[in-house]
């Protein structure tokens, strides 16, 4: 704010009686928003933005046209990118579907420059002007996407927080989420033994933006009972809610053909309600557990322990030695001295297997699976319901600009391999 307009307010101020000062204060108040701010007023503006757009010129002897063609596939555009971007709103606006940019971190180590001077660890406004000339640059892009397009952002540990604020303002509502890569193999910082190793790729997207993701691998779906609506694998039976928050899903569990019985895991319920539980069924949009059955969906176990306690005396001592029904993976007993209704178990047929739910191949909801938010290194394997974007190497970057300059011609290159898995 200027020194004049500074004075004219206060003389304002001077002027108002109580009440008056009261409801400006509340005015301003509730104006405040929750967001990012930063000192704009108060440094110089990058000077391209006040200059006028210099138009390029093309370099015939840097261009290349390939046979058979009349127009350039690929455009590079050597300068500022301010003016690049002015330009490129005017001859691509709303036609771009992908921007991937990899911005200076504002690390205070002289890596970026503002008003062509370098930006040092200690200048007063270093975080203001970083976030000046990235929103000045953000804004243009916005203007570039198509409704369906996505800019990814690169951006270290130390600057996400900032950076992920003033992209929220830009691209409000438009936040898909950020992946995490592995930039290098090691690292230290002595004075309090954390290591960085790691940078983030900020996603934000338009309304129509959806990553291509991989389909699903069918090989877990058989199909050896011949059932007529195809293939199908075993899914759990629960779901990740306990006896207290699910009361009507905690029920001994029946096999109408064989008579066995399955204890219910108190800790994760059954996904479907029992009609001898729940009144109101059609407050339950997933089903019933007998209509499951009595569907074919229910996958009961074959060839498991089955026992019989004949007396209280004679489960608890089951109980004790821990020969009772478990969970598949923590091996968690399934009955205890403290679980409700403990006789109900005495005189009956038990299973020491576990019930699981038929799910057929046609009615997944998607036969494609996600983009994992995590990239891991090729070395790491990869996750069969996830869609994985592979990381290189540590150096990879590194190389590719040594293969083509003969030396490091600038610092922390992104390695093709990162860019092409990316835009795949």
């Amino acid at each position: 704010m200027a020194k004049t307009e500074t004075i004219s307010l206060l003389a304002e101020l001077q002027n108002l009686n109580a009440p008056q000062l009261r409801r400006l204060l509340v005015e301003h108040l509730t104006k405040q928003k929750l967001g990012l701010y930063w000192e704009s007023n108060a440094i110089a503006r990058d000077a391209a933005l006040n200059a006028n757009v210099v138009l390029p010129r093309v370099v015939p002897e840097f261009s290349h046209t390939p046979e058979g063609t009349t127009h350039h596939r690929n455009l590079v555009i050597e300068g500022d990118n301010f003016d690049s971007l002015r330009l490129l709103r005017a001859t691509h606006a709303g036609k771009i579907r992908v921007i991937y940019i990899d911005p200076p971190y504002n690390t205070g180590n002289k890596d970026w420059v503002y008003n062509d001077k370098f930006v040092g660890a200690n200048d007063r406004w270093r975080h203001s002007q970083w976030l000046e000339f990235l929103y000045q640059r953000l804004v243009l892009a916005r203007e570039l996407l198509t409704s369906d397009g996505v800019i990814l952002v690169s951006i270290n540990d130390e600057n996400r927080s900032r950076l992920e604020l003033l992209m929220d303002e830009v691209f409000p509502g438009r936040r898909v989420g950020s992946m995490v890569w592995r930039t290098k193999d090691s690292t230290s910082r002595t004075d309090t033994n954390f290591s960085e190793v790691h940078e983030h790729i900020l996603i934000y997207g338009g309304v129509g933006f959806a990553f291509n993701g991989a389909p699903k691998s069918q090989k877990k779906y058989k199909n050896p009972d011949n059932d007529p609506r195809g293939p199908w694998n075993i899914d759990p039976l629960t779901v990740n809610a306990d006896r207290f928050e699910r009361s009507g899903f905690f029920y001994p569990l029946n096999n109408p053909v064989t008579g066995v019985w399955y204890p219910c895991d108190p800790d994760r319920v059954w996904a479907y309600a029992s009609e001898s539980r729940i009144k109101n069924l059609d407050r339950i949009r997933t089903g019933s557990m007998e209509s499951w059955i009595q569907q074919e969906k229910i996958v009961f176990p074959v060839g498991e322990r089955v026992v019989c306690w004949e007396t209280h005396e004679e489960l608890l001592a089951a109980i004790r030695a821990g020969d009772v029904p478990r969970t598949p993976k923590r091996q968690r007993p399934l009955l205890t001295a403290d679980t409700p209704d403990l006789n109900f178990w005495i005189g009956r047929q038990v299973g020491f297997g576990r019930p699981g739910f038929k799910k057929h191949w046609e009615e997944l909801n998607s036969h494609v699976n996600p983009v994992s938010s995590w990239i891991p290194r090729a070395t790491e394997g990869e996750d069969e319901d996830e869609a994985v974007i592979g990381a290189p190497q540590a150096g990879e970057g590194t190389e590719a600009i040594q293969a083509i300059f003969g030396t490091r011609a600038f610092q922390y290159p992104k390695p093709p391999t990162l860019i092409a898995n990316l835009l795949r």
